[in-house]
């Protein structure tokens, strides 16, 4: 399976997120679905992951995932958030101050923002 790779992009200047046309790493700009050119230094570039959430919604670094995590013994379901994470040394979700070491079932996961534009759905799981 071939994955697409795309960006999307939040714009510091105007506190939204666009998405990404095209991107010059040697003179340093992007080119914005508005047809606006920035700076890569005015940007938070989010790399999209090649998954979709449980309404098929694209998955992109930095977003926020809600999952159906477990069951209890009395029916009642889990939920559990989690940060859509990558660095130099690793990539999978943070749930608290913990990147998990296990698999999420993508199909339980939905969506529920971002760490620019939801940052109070973030507290507590940096």
């Amino acid at each position: 399976m071939k994955r697409e790779i795309k960006f999307r992009a939040y714009r510091k200047s105007t506190q939204n997120i666009c998405n990404v046309l095209s991107i010059d790493f040697e003179k340093e700009w992007v080119l914005l679905s508005d047809g606006d050119e920035e700076d890569i230094s005015d940007l938070d570039l989010m790399q999209y992951t090649g998954l979709h959430d449980k309404n098929g919604r694209e998955i992109y670094e930095n977003d926020l995932l809600q999952c159906t995590s477990y069951t209890y013994g009395n029916g009642e379901t889990g939920k559990t958030s989690l940060l859509v994470k990558y660095d130099e040394m690793s990539a999978g979700f943070i749930a608290g101050p913990y990147m998990l070491g296990k698999l999420m079932d993508i199909r339980k996961c939905e969506v529920i923002g971002n760490i620019f534009e939801n940052p109070e759905l973030l507290e507590g799981k940096q």
